[in-house]
């Protein structure tokens, strides 16, 4: 089981995101008003409290959807779970898709610290139903995924 410790998007491409503390999940597209929506397998991403807390305790100091994260979580290690696992908070269930990601050109965080937890610490899920998500909510593990 997890908490939902912040909600964020960004309204344009290549900006950091923003917490906005809740959020409609739109099945198929993903969060409204988010720049990375569609009809994709990358509609939300999804990021866990702790690798954010051992990053900043490095020295980086990064904020909420700093990563370009839409939803962090405290009580999940992401990158453990296969893709293909089922979450679901409130009536939103997500289908996790993709575990990291290629970085092409390095982000301002590299490049200011050296390094970025994105790429590896970080998943991507699509919207198979969708709903409300807010800060505070409760994130639970319906299903295990496939290996």
């Amino acid at each position: 089981m997890g908490r939902i410790i912040a909600v964020c998007i960004s309204e344009k491409r290549g900006t950091e995101k923003k917490n906005i503390q809740k959020a409609r999940f739109i099945e198929n597209f993903g969060i409204e008003k988010d720049a990375h929506g569609g009809n994709w397998h990358r509609q939300v991403s999804l990021l866990g409290k702790e690798k954010i807390d051992a990053f900043n305790q490095l020295g980086a100091k990064v904020g909420d959807g700093a990563f370009g994260e839409n939803l962090i979580v405290e009580g999940f290690d992401f990158k453990e779970l296969p893709v293909g696992t089922i979450l679901q908070c409130n009536d939103v269930i997500l289908e996790m898709t993709q575990i990291g990601k290629e970085c092409h050109a390095h982000c301002a965080i590299y490049n200011r610290v050296g390094d970025c937890i994105m790429p590896r610490e970080g998943v991507f899920a699509k919207v198979l139903q969708g709903g409300e998500i807010a800060v505070g909510d409760e994130m639970i593990l319906l299903s295990g995924g496939r290996e």
